[in-house]
């Protein structure tokens, strides 16, 4: 099978997939990238030009691609995988491998758990009604499907995962240091630590995340770790300090420097609303150990966190809610550590790019032949 890919540039989350469907006997892949963003490009919406500090373009076939038309017929592709619409070169790509009559499959991020309007629901189920098949990354992306008349036998599981291997491998590397890098950070030795990991920006609401701790700190140790930047840092900065809340702010931090904040904390929280597709930062903490809280408008929820066994849910925007179970985590740091070794378990054994790729081949094999 000739399984051409389109994408919209080279994505940290997306090339351990694309490894893996390259390693694969009796596949032959190919990606067709539109864009190869130099470090001011890459660099919008994190206030900083940078490139990201592992290889992205070595282990499988790509090329840059200027005309999809061409450049996959030429090539020959059998069968095409696209990530969606919300990209309008995606967008537009998916339409020209449409024209050339080429079965496609769709792997996109969309959540059932995103409340739309009739008429965007109108014009996602235009959208999506003409793909052959569907890789599904998780539950609530099943179900935006299912809600769409997407009948169950189209429907393949292609979890979304991060790149397990290299995180484990520099999880262990980091917690050698963790009692420096906490006092780097300016973390006392004893404090709990709660960390936020992510974009500064509405949709994710760090401000929760502040407020919650605010009406838990009372007399405990508790700290908060603040790994991003974005619009919101000036705020979030003012409400630790009006509420009193002890933080420690990093900034961004590289592919290969993020895994020092997840050995550094104790847990983590990701108060995101459904703007939040899924959270891959929720597998990262994990895959190093952490447990997680999420809203529940939270995309990876429904797979990765199950209460008092993963992690914990609360109702988006519940401050009161949020601020209850931070208060529970505190009180037993042990419960906190098994809840974290249970949620390795879990991505480890069940999102992994293995599993994804296995997806993959099983709705595109569903259309090729």
């Amino acid at each position: 099978m000739k399984l051409g890919i389109l994408s919209t540039h080279p994505i940290q989350y997306q090339v351990p997939l694309y490894r893996e469907l390259a390693g694969r006997a009796g596949v032959d892949s190919r990606v067709f990238y539109l864009r190869l963003p130099d470090p001011v490009e890459q660099g919008r919406g994190f206030d900083r030009p940078f490139a990201w500090d592992v290889p992205l373009l070595n282990g499988y076939a790509w090329e840059h691609c200027r005309d999809v038309r061409t450049q996959l017929g030429r090539w020959g592709a059998d069968c095409v995988l696209t990530p969606g619409w919300q990209d309008s070169g995606i967008a537009a790509a998916s339409d020209a491998v449409r024209s050339l009559d080429l079965p496609r499959v769709l792997r996109c991020e969309a959540s059932a758990l995103r409340r739309t309007g009739p008429l965007r629901r109108l014009a996602h189920r235009w959208r999506v009604r003409d793909y052959g098949a569907y890789a599904a990354i998780g539950q609530a992306n099943r179900r935006f499907y299912l809600d769409l008349g997407i009948p169950e036998g189209r429907i393949f599981e292609a979890p979304y995962f991060v790149d397990n291997p290299r995180f484990t491998a520099q999880a262990e590397e980091h917690r050698l240091s963790r009692d420096a890098q906490r006092r780097a950070w300016g973390i006392p030795d004893d404090a709990f630590v709660f960390l936020f990991a992510g974009k500064l920006e509405p949709k994710k609401r760090p401000l929760d995340l502040v407020a919650a701790l605010g009406h838990a700190v009372r007399d405990r140790n508790v700290h908060a770790l603040i790994v991003g930047s974005g619009p919101l840092e000036r705020s979030v900065r003012e409400a630790c300090g009006a509420s009193g809340v002890r933080a420690s702010f990093t900034g961004f931090l590289n592919q290969s420097e993020i895994t020092r904040a997840y050995t550094a904390a104790d847990c983590l929280i990701l108060p995101s609303d459904a703007g939040e597709t899924w959270g891959l930062v929720v597998n990262e903490a994990m895959v190093c150990g952490l447990p997680a809280v999420v809203s529940d408008r939270v995309g990876c929820g429904p797979d990765l966190v199950t209460p008092d066994r993963t992690g914990w849910t609360y109702p988006c925007g519940d401050v009161r809610a949020l601020a209850g179970l931070v208060d529970r985590i505190i009180s037993d740091p042990g419960s906190a550590r098994r809840v974290g070794a249970a949620a390795r378990e879990r991505v480890l054994a069940s999102y992994t790019a293995a599993r994804a790729a296995d997806g993959v081949l099983a709705a595109a094999s569903s259309l090729a032949g």
